[in-house]
């Protein structure tokens, strides 16, 4: 997504590293790119918006819960490869397959 306007931050950055920001993990010069972005692109700042609200409202609805481990770790596997450009395969990559 980019909103066709010249932007210090490209919006692909923006949006590859929304959650980042949402989620307060990345340097505070980091921060302060994207805040400005977002000062200056209507599209990334609407998306900003959404994400924020889904991530509030799963916190209220979901946030006494605990995240077990394993699920976890496979989300993150799946961030990594989806980061990398590989294939994300259909079938669940980190089942154990004697498990069957």
């Amino acid at each position: 997504m980019s909103c066709g306007e010249p932007h210090e931050t490209e919006c692909s950055e923006v949006l590859d590293h929304l959650y980042e920001f949402l989620d307060h993990e990345m340097p505070d010069s980091d921060c302060t790119k994207f805040e400005t972005h977002f000062g200056e692109c209507n599209p990334c700042l609407e998306k900003y918006g959404l994400e924020k609200a889904v991530k509030k409202l799963v916190k209220r609805c979901c946030g006494s819960d605990d995240v077990p481990s394993d699920l976890r770790a496979k989300v993150m596997g799946r961030i990594d490869l989806i980061r990398s450009g590989q294939a994300v395969p259909e079938h669940d990559v980190t089942a154990d397959p004697a498990a069957g």
